[in-house]
């Protein structure tokens, strides 16, 4: 099932765990954007985001309280021209890292990341990178990220 912390279960979702995993990212993405309770999403953003739960190259974190998920974050693989730096070409960049208001402050990101990132390694990837909101650098920065001036953007 998943590993248990102090009532909370932390575990890799699984094609089985779709409708928590869409319901956890909604409420994410309605915060983060500060969006209205009753906001509607375009089916086809909802279509590709369950599309790319079923098939996508990622693994998610899922914390759940009972039937609940208060927090989740998600990990997406990546596979590019191998480098001397990155032989493999197999990189990772987290993403959707959240948790509900009323579990903040407890770890549970910490762990989550700590899952991902242990993940990640296993899974082979020689590069771990990730977009921070400012409230999320101090946590980050914790789990040994740096900042990056490496990277340009179109």
């Amino acid at each position: 099932m998943g590993e248990k912390r102090d009532m909370l279960v932390y575990k890799i979702a699984t094609a089985g765990d779709i409708d928590l995993l869409m319901e956890s990212r909604l409420e994410m993405l309605k915060e983060v954007n500060d969006l209205a309770e009753d906001h509607c999403y375009d089916e086809a953003f909802v279509a590709e985001s369950r599309r790319y739960f079923l098939e996508g190259n990622h693994k998610t974190v899922l914390v759940v309280d009972g039937k609940r998920v208060v927090a989740c974050a998600t990990l997406c693989y990546l596979h590019l021209m191998p480098t001397f730096d990155h032989p493999t070409g197999k990189r990772a960049h987290i993403m959707n890292v959240y948790t509900a208001k009323d579990h903040r402050r407890q770890g549970i990101g910490k762990r989550m990341m700590e899952m991902l990132i242990r993940e990640a390694k296993e899974d082979g990837a020689t590069e771990i990178s990730l977009d921070a909101t400012k409230a999320g650098r101090p946590l980050y920065r914790k789990c040994g990220f740096v900042d990056s001036q490496e990277c340009m953007v179109l």
